[in-house]
Order: C-alpha cells, then structure tokens, then sequence
C-alpha cells in the first residue's frame, strides 16, 4: 500500500489554496539563450535528450539567469499526486507538481519569517518545553538536551528511518503518518546519538517545524506560506496535501508550478527581497544557507538547505525531493534551476536531475 492509499478518505487531504493577499501575480521576462549565456543549442540538447531517453522521467524545467526566465521545458509523463496515480499529464506551464521533499527547505524559509515576527521560538530554545502535553518525555534529561537547532538541522539523534520504501509500514515517515499522536512519535523515538552530532534524514523533524509555525501563528501552515510568502511573491496558486491528523504534510505535501518553484530560489538568491520588499530576513538566510553539519557524501546542511560547492569552488544551495524534485540556486552564475519529475521511489532518481543539472544547464554555459 502507497503514501496516499492510507490518506485515502481522508476529509482535506488536499488543501486548495488560492493567494490570501491581494498581490499582483508575477509576471515573467525572457532572455535568448545569448542573452543569458547559455550556447544557441542548449535548448535544442535537452529536446533531444529526452527523445532519446536520456532524461526520462523529466516533467519540467525552468532556469533563470539575472532573475529572468533563460531556458524553459515541459514535457509529458505519468505522475502522481503523493502516491496518488494521475496516469499521463501533458505538463505545461500552469501544471502544479508535487515538489515531496523540497517543501522542507520552503518549510526553512517560512520559519525563518515566523522567528522574525516572534511567532516561534529561536534556534537555541530548548525543544520538549514546547511540548507540555508530554511531561514524562519532558522528564527524560537526555530530551532536554533537544533544540530548535538540531530539528532545523536535522540532528536530533532520534532513531528515524526513511531508507525504507514508502510503502512498508517500517519507515519512520509512513509509520508517524499511522500514529495517533504525530508529535509524541517523533519526539519519543528511541535516542541514539547525543543531539547536534550526526544528520539523520527525517521528515518528523520538518512536521515539528510546521507544527510549530501553524500553532505560533494561530493558522494553517498553507494560509501562513501563502500570505507571508507566496502571495507576496506573485504565486497566486498552490495546493498543500494533508496527513492523517488533518494538518499539512509540512514534510513532503507542497505541490507549485516550476515557475514559482524558481521565483523561491530566485528569492533566496535575492537574499530574501523581492520587488523592494523583505520577504526573509536575511540574517536568517545568513544562518540557513550555512553549513551546520556534514552528510556523508560530503554536502553542508543549513537550515533545512543542502549546501555545496561547483568545482570552481563557488557556493551553491540546493531543495531535493523524491523523484527528481530540484531547486537549485547558484549565486556565483546568478542562476536558479527549478525542475519537477516523475520518477517517484525509484532508487537512482538523482542521476538524471544531477546530469541534467550538471551537463545541459551548467555545461551549456558559454565560457
């Protein structure tokens, strides 16, 4: 049984949600691939490249160079909506996509807004306080060790698991999706290392997150994203899956067109303006977009953020989510790489958006 079967019936499972604030929504600008540094047949490789099988899976792709739209693809796939089979979509411009894991580092973003209007507690704060519903985990002195910083990082020492396929009942994620008390499964998890000492890849973290966010702001995390951050930005449109508690997937539940998914990395690469108005503080960019910690294939991770380096050195900030979801922003290249795909649970999904993004983005770069 998938994700979505177990969601199956549940009343607002899907949240529709239109703009909360009356914003104009974005409208785009175009450069040629000369323009915007790009060889004149960038475009026509990647075309080609998906004829030929090379990029399968591929749904859409949107880059951005100075803030404008320099290359941009839609491409016709099966897809699902979290687990949820919607058979064979023509994707184009105005389609929402499942972005998965990608909405944590949005989650990052919107936490970063919320500290900022004293909506949720710092990253230093102690984290099981926040839970007085749970006094005997509270109780537990090595719990009182946990901070806001260590879910933002992911570093809480909890035991959590999500190697396994989204569909076997074992994965920590699936298995808080069938727990009566969401929080109280992730915050009872069985400690195995001291907090803040290795990453452990967890949804259940992003969940405290959004938790957090909805209750300090006294709404729905959806509304909260929309009127302090999509409307905003011109993003008129978005749907937010729910879980089984009736509460937004914080973890993997977002669904947004390429177009906007690239407005957010445009923003971050902005350093949180847009248009002349502050949208994320950018203190908090500072600290988010800083390593906090190591993966073991050597990447940082910030603030929900995975961080890396391109071979010149460069820094670059990246969103991944199950299937080939990526959002990349590149300052050094003034560059923003939005993509969407359908290659959910498959285990080498990365390799196509890490060619994609390194051969026919990157490569097609005029030196």
């Amino acid at each position: 049984m998938d994700r979505r079967a177990f969601l199956a019936g549940v009343a607002g499972a899907l949240m529709v949600h239109p703009a909360t604030a009356q914003m104009p929504v974005r409208q785009w600008q175009t450069l040629s691939l000369a323009e915007s540094g790009f060889r004149p047949d960038a475009n026509e490789r990647i075309e080609k490249a998906f004829a030929a099988g090379e990029l399968k899976g591929l749904h859409g792709l949107v880059v951005l160079r100075h803030g404008k739209i320099a290359m941009e693809h839609y491409f016709a796939g099966a897809d699902e909506i979290w687990g949820d089979s919607r058979g064979i979509v023509a994707f184009n411009a105005d389609e929402l996509h499942d972005l998965r894991s990608v909405s944590k580092s949005i989650v990052g973003l919107l936490y970063g807004i919320a500290l900022a209007e004293g909506l949720v507690p710092k990253p230093d704060a102690p984290l099981i306080a926040l839970f007085p519903d749970y006094p005997d985990l509270a109780a537990d002195p090595s719990r009182q060790r946990l901070r806001i910083e260590h879910v933002l990082t992911m570093t809480m020492g909890l035991a959590w698991d999500e190697s396994l396929p989204y569909s076997d009942p074992r994965n920590s994620e699936i298995a808080m999706e069938h727990a009566s008390d969401r929080y109280r499964f992730i915050l009872d998890r069985p400690i195995v290392r001291p907090p803040g000492e290795v990453w452990t890849y967890s949804g259940g973290a992003t969940a405290l997150l959004g938790h957090l966010i909805a209750r300090g702001a006294g709404q729905r995390l959806g509304l909260f994203a929309s009127s302090r951050l999509f409307a905003p930005l011109g993003i008129d449109r978005f749907t937010w899956t729910s879980g089984t508690n009736g509460e937004e997937a914080a973890a993997s539940g977002l669904r947004l067109r390429p177009r906007d998914l690239a407005a957010i990395g445009q923003l971050v690469l902005d350093k949180g303006r847009h248009d002349g108005r502050r949208i994320v503080p950018a203190d908090w960019l500072e600290q988010g977009l800083t390593p906090h910690t190591r993966l073991p294939d050597g990447l940082g991770y910030g603030y929900q953020w995975y961080l890396g380096r391109d071979r010149s050195g460069a820094p670059w900030y990246g969103a991944f989510g199950n299937g080939g979801q990526r959002l990349v922003v590149a300052p050094r290249h003034q560059l923003v790489i939005a993509m969407v795909a359908g290659n959910y649970n498959v285990p080498d999904s990365w390799k196509m958006p890490v060619r994609l993004t390194s051969e026919f983005v990157f490569g097609a770069l005029a030196q």
